[in-house]
């Protein structure tokens, strides 16, 4: 089974200057956008990831769990933090499966501790979130074939000399 990465959603968004900045003039996309940065965090790393963002202090009856670009997002119902929901998914998986939690809160990073699961602090995922971005840039770059890379490089007058060669080689 693959390893789970839980994250505080609001705590990630207040940690990271990026985002923090974004969420000032334009919350749901300062939300959009770290599903879409946590949607290739686990495909590059092969891992489950779920974002939990509370609701504690807006009037929502109920907890809603969505899938959005492979990522669990959770809303935890009214007067639910997200550090009880993490508390409970803690429980519910650790006995199965590797589960680490995202959050600067030292509060919940002791609970989890506590609870079995491992921690990690926003700005350690910072880091390998830049580690990701710029091995899926590498792994793109090897995608390209030769051909095009060569062909690329070259101008307009080199590549006709090239294919004049090739149709009289291959013709001769």
């Amino acid at each position: 089974m693959k390893d789970v990465l839980i994250l505080d959603g609001y705590n990630v968004i207040n940690s990271i200057p990026e985002l923090f900045e974004m969420q000032l003039a334009d919350f749901q996309g300062a939300r959009d956008k770290l599903i879409e940065m946590m949607a290739e965090y686990q495909s590059y790393r092969g891992l489950d990831v779920i974002i939990v963002f509370d609701a504690y202090k807006t009037l929502r009856s109920r907890e809603t769990v969505e899938m959005i670009k492979g990522v669990q997002v959770v809303f935890t119902k009214e007067k639910m933090t997200a550090d009880h929901f993490i508390e409970k998914k803690i429980q519910e998986l650790v006995d199965r499966r590797n589960v680490m939690v995202v959050t600067n809160d030292w509060t919940e990073q002791l609970m989890v501790l506590g609870g079995g699961a491992s921690r990690i602090s926003v700005r350690e995922l910072q880091l390998d979130l830049g580690n990701t971005g710029r091995g899926i840039r590498e792994a793109a770059g090897k995608l390209v074939s030769p051909k095009e890379d060569i062909a690329g490089r070259l101008d307009r007058k080199t590549l006709e000399k090239l294919e004049n060669f090739r149709r009289k080689k291959g013709s001769g």
